[in-house]
């Protein structure tokens, strides 16, 4: 599994040019499921993305989680995150689980860190073609996983 996780002001995304989520400041995570991944490490890296430090302190210290700070969380699912460039120009994306396995996984996610927040997780649409907006705050990039 793997997370790209960014600080942001906000965040949005369009499917076919019709708004389908925002959000205000807080994380924008992009989710890529792996073939081989596990309930269980989905919830760490849920735990660990309600938990992270990223967000400044009153003294302008990155020392509050996206909880901390009440952000919300907008979390799409992005296969290519596992993209493997090793041989030639053309990325393979054989280390993505497919949808019998991701799907679960990815809901299983949003949930969890959900739960964590207290407050919903906005998403995208698995497998739609997705325009996501956002402005990094920082910027901040964090990835985790793998």
């Amino acid at each position: 599994m793997r997370l790209v996780l960014q600080r942001v002001t906000r965040a949005s995304v369009s499917i076919g040019g019709t708004l389908h989520s925002s959000i205000g400041p807080g994380l924008m995570v992009l989710v890529g499921i792996e073939t081989g991944d596990t309930e269980a490490d989905v919830l760490k890296l849920a735990a660990k993305t309600a938990a992270l430090r990223i967000f400044n302190d009153e003294n302008g210290v990155m020392n509050r989680s996206v909880k901390d700070v009440g952000g919300e969380v907008l979390a799409v699912s992005q296969f290519t995150l596992l993209a493997s460039t090793a041989k030639g120009n053309r990325p393979s994306y054989v280390r993505a689980a497919g949808h019998e396995l991701a799907i679960p996984l990815y809901n299983l996610y949003c949930r969890t860190v959900a739960e964590a927040l207290g407050r919903e997780v906005k998403t995208g649409v698995f497998g739609a073609d997705m325009q996501v907006e956002l402005v990094n705050d920082g910027p901040v990039t964090i990835i985790m996983g793998d």
